[in-house]
């Protein structure tokens, strides 16, 4: 595992699902890991949980960090027709606005340190669009316009920012959906599985790494084949 020592993260929306395995997986590396939250008394049960485990995981709101993980999103489904404004501005607020108002104040100190990786975590919806999901899926979209052109402004920093497009991911709220339903989910994975939590980890650890320097402005993909570019 790459030594991330002296390291600091921040992962927003790093509490639950996806987030949480990138929180401990970079922590694992060594990092010092940050993260914020929207329901504190979930937020203070999961670090209590993650400290008897041996994790010091700070979950203030942070304005300085090494390397930058945008995870925190939100779904408001419904089909176009009868979205409402309220709908559709939820969605861009947390999951593209979020972009501009972390990464605004990270990218400076990255790029006079000359060192700093951006990682935004995007979903194959934003890939291949989803029914019910045009907020969602413009979203997510946007998410990776938004690493295309930053990683073309940063690039000479030092900087890399790059995207990861998870598919359907064994996460809490993938777990809720009805086991019929969740059986026809998995029908349509060529894999024949749900992904995990740590396997998303995983790549976002090496895109946080020194390894990863050559890599900027990618999209990667983790969806078992469901949708191949």
């Amino acid at each position: 595992m790459t030594n991330m020592k002296g390291k600091i993260a921040l992962v927003t929306g790093g509490t639950s699902g996806i987030g949480a395995a990138i929180c401990l997986r970079l922590a694992d590396a060594g990092a010092k890991v940050a993260t914020n939250y929207r329901n504190e008394e979930k937020a203070r049960k999961w670090q209590e949980d993650v400290k008897a485990k041996g994790y010091d995981i700070k979950i203030y709101q942070a304005d300085v960090s090494d390397f930058l993980v945008n995870n925190a999103g939100v779904t408001k489904d419904v089909t176009f027709r009868k979205m409402t404004k309220d709908q559709w501005d939820t969605v861009m607020k947390i999951n593209l606005d979020s972009l501009y108002n972390v990464t605004k104040h990270v990218i400076e100190g990255m790029m006079e340190r000359g060192w700093g990786r951006v990682i935004n975590i995007s979903s194959i919806n934003g890939q291949k669009g989803q029914l019910g999901q045009t907020n969602y899926s413009a979203s997510k979209a946007g998410m990776h316009g938004f690493t295309m052109a930053l990683a073309q402004e940063v690039a000479r920093k030092g900087v890399t920012v790059n995207t990861v497009s998870p598919g359907y991911i064994a996460t809490e709220m993938v777990m809720s959906v009805p086991e019929d339903i969740r059986k026809q989910i998995i029908a349509n994975i060529p894999v024949g599985r749900l992904g995990i939590p740590e396997e998303v980890a995983a790549m976002v650890a090496f895109l946080a790494s020194d390894e990863s320097g050559f890599t900027t402005g990618a999209d990667f993909s983790m969806n078992g084949g469901q949708h191949m570019m």
